[in-house]
């Protein structure tokens, strides 16, 4: 299984801590998910703090998929993850960083590594069509934080 890595970086006029904050919301994750993912939250535990969960039903054209994810590594103000615990993946790492960048701003950093099952054909789909959706995913998300905190 080899892994992939994505990563996102984008400067956020707020610092760490209240864009932290932010993530933390219990309405986020809604706020955080394009209308094109055609993804439904059905349960979640927690917030993001360790052992936390969410449950989603994601379609992929005709593809109904369950995906479970835990946080983990939780340090408050600065960074969180989670994991796939069921879900499309092979193997998914995603960690969600805030990095000081001055008294008033950060850089909101996501970190994915991935692997994709099916051997060659999730090879193949790991290094071009998700990596794509991931690009796209993640413009959105960090576009959402950005505005949310006056940045254009």
């Amino acid at each position: 299984m080899k892994l992939h890595t994505f990563r996102k970086r984008t400067p956020i006029p707020a610092s760490a801590e209240a864009v932290f904050a932010w993530h933390a919301a219990p309405d986020t994750l809604e706020r955080l998910t394009p209308p094109w993912t055609r993804a439904q939250i059905l349960a979640r535990s927690g917030g993001i703090e360790p052992g936390a969960r969410v449950v989603l039903k994601l379609r992929l054209g005709p593809l109904r998929l369950r995906w479970v994810a835990e946080h983990r590594d939780w340090i408050p103000g600065r960074e969180f993850t989670d994991v796939q615990l069921v879900g499309p993946f092979a193997y998914w790492h995603h960690a969600h960083r805030f990095l000081p960048n001055g008294r008033q701003a950060c850089i909101l950093e996501d970190e994915i590594r991935y692997a994709l099952p099916l051997g060659w054909l999730g090879e193949w789909l790991a290094g071009g069509y998700v990596r794509r959706q991931l690009e796209r995913l993640f413009t959105f998300r960090h576009q959402v934080t950005r505005a949310a905190f006056g940045g254009a």
